[in-house]
């Protein structure tokens, strides 16, 4: 599956858009994690913990966007974003989302 955050993807034409897809994503913050990023936040740094928690998410999110567009029959999925929503205290929701299209090679 084709996934670009541009327009178009190059050397193809769309031939048919099949609509708006996507998928998302709750994750809660956990104890031990907290634990770990206030052990952190006191040091300074970059808090591993939360950098794998959202890589995790986005990567999840993006596969249930991708089962979504295949169940549509598409060929790619053009113009993806992400967007992220604060659900409740300590959660997160991530959502990607773009829209699918069927694909045909340019003459």
């Amino acid at each position: 599956m084709i996934v670009t955050t541009m327009d178009y993807v190059p050397g193809k034409k769309v031939k048919e858009i099949l609509g708006i897809v996507s998928g998302n994503t709750v994750k809660a913050k956990n104890i031990g994690r907290d634990i770990m990023a206030g052990l952190k936040n006191l040091a300074g740094g970059e808090i591993g913990e939360y950098v794998e928690l959202l890589k995790d998410s986005r990567d999840e999110a993006m596969r249930r966007m991708i089962k979504n567009a295949e169940a549509l029959g598409a060929d790619a999925v053009i113009c993806m974003r992400f967007g992220t929503s604060s659900v409740m205290q300590g959660a997160a929701e991530l959502l990607a989302y773009g829209t699918a299209v069927k694909l045909e090679d340019e003459k």
